[in-house]
């Protein structure tokens, strides 16, 4: 179990309307005591209730919005 300290809670958000929550946990590859080796894990997906329950307890939320314009689609011929 981690603390409010060595977790945070992510929320990206686009454009288009989509969200996705996800966890992060800081981990070491040697000691705690080597901060060299402290770095966070890759981002787990949860559900958008974990990620405001776990808001509303004071755990570390960031929330990012992602503007980026969505792709084109590119209609190729067929010959």
């Amino acid at each position: 179990m981690h603390s409010k300290h060595t977790v945070r809670y992510i929320c990206e958000r686009y454009i288009s309307g989509n969200s996705y929550y996800y966890k992060q946990e800081l981990i070491t590859h040697d000691t705690w005591q080597n901060p060299a080796s402290i770095q966070w894990s890759t981002k787990r997906p949860i559900s958008s209730n974990t990620f405001y329950q776990k808001e509303k307890e004071g755990y570390k939320t960031i929330t990012k919005l992602h503007d980026k314009k969505p792709a084109k689609i590119l209609q190729f011929s067929r010959t």
